[in-house]
């Protein structure tokens, strides 16, 4: 078999299937139901971890803008 270019074993490696097992996945009910309570302060973390460090960059956006041009 000649030899092939990086690029195309690559390219080769992505055509060849390869079996893979199928995952043994079960769905029980939760032994203890989660709470209003617990279920509000997990969306309330969530959200804050993703609004608060895009918030902080929109404040901040005039600053970014002044460095990239100077």
């Amino acid at each position: 078999m000649p030899r092939l270019p990086p690029v195309l074993k690559l390219l080769q490696a992505s055509v060849k299937s390869a079996v893979v097992p199928k995952a043994h996945i079960s769905a029980k009910i939760a032994k203890t139901p989660t709470s209003a309570m617990e279920q509000a302060v997990g969306i309330m973390v969530i959200f804050t971890s993703l609004l608060v460090p895009a918030g902080w960059v929109l404040a901040h956006l005039e600053s970014y803008k002044k460095s990239s041009t100077a």
